[in-house]
């Protein structure tokens, strides 16, 4: 299995990303996808998930700002950030999840700085 993150970098404040995750030897389809993120000295925090059927769930901070996308027949999950603050600077990684099987993939990470 793996999950490959990219389209992190270094975006000034107000900017925007798009981050895309590939995914590979899973059934996509059947999965949650999300995006977590981890900002120095802090733990993981979730950023949004995608059900295989499309409905989405955001923490609150990037409700409006940010918008996950999946494509099922590209096995790829998007991030598409925008307004981007210093507080978004964190390594961005990929999950995909099976909740029958309780399987839980992680990507690499893909780093994203906010510059003031």
């Amino acid at each position: 299995v793996q999950l490959q993150a990219f389209g992190g970098g270094l975006v000034q404040a107000g900017g925007s990303l798009r981050l895309s995750c590939a995914a590979s030897g899973i059934i996509f389809r059947l999965y949650r996808m999300g995006w977590y993120r981890q900002a120095p000295g802090k733990e993981r925090e979730l950023v949004a998930t995608i059900e295989h059927g499309g409905s989405t769930t955001y923490t609150d901070s990037m409700k409006g700002r940010f918008t996950i996308s999946r494509n099922n027949a590209e096995n790829t999950v998007n991030l598409q950030m925008t307004s981007l603050e210093p507080e978004d600077t964190a390594v961005y990684y990929c999950n995909a999840y099976y909740s029958w099987g309780d399987i839980d993939y992680w990507g690499q990470g893909t780093l994203v700085t906010v510059s003031s």
